[in-house]
């Protein structure tokens, strides 16, 4: 099933708020969004019933390996194209965040690929 930006956001969102806090629910995806209540509920029973996700008796929220591996890799363009942006252009952290959060959907293999080598380029040059 094909996920779209949304739902690609609210499983980086889900991601993070592990890593942060361990136990996640439909409520802190709320608040970290600033998104209403019935809006997340929604959005986690289509991610739940498109199998990126599984929510326990207690609501907490589990990102199933499907949905940690897409978690993971849209976290690692979001991260991966800011750095770009502050090291290679010179971009504001916070501007670079807010581009990377819009372009991390769209972009092409071939572009991030290019973006990472880049930075991997430019990492052992500055080490060495």
């Amino acid at each position: 099933m094909k996920i779209y930006e949304s739902g690609e956001n609210y499983l980086e969102t889900i991601l993070i708020l592990q890593r942060e806090r361990g136990n996640v629910r439909s409520i802190d995806v709320a608040t970290e969004l600033n998104f209403s209540k019935p809006s997340i509920s929604r959005a986690m029973g289509i991610l739940k019933n498109a199998g990126y996700i599984r929510i326990d008796s207690s609501g907490n929220i589990h990102l199933t390996e499907m949905g940690k591996e897409t978690a993971e890799g849209i976290y690692e363009r979001h991260r991966l194209i800011t750095r770009y942006f502050m090291e290679a252009l010179h971009v504001d952290e916070e501007v670079a965040s807010h581009d990377a959060c819009r372009i991390e959907h769209v972009i092409s293999s071939e572009s991030f690929d290019q973006i990472k080598k880049w930075l991997e380029t430019h990492a052992a040059s500055a080490k060495g």
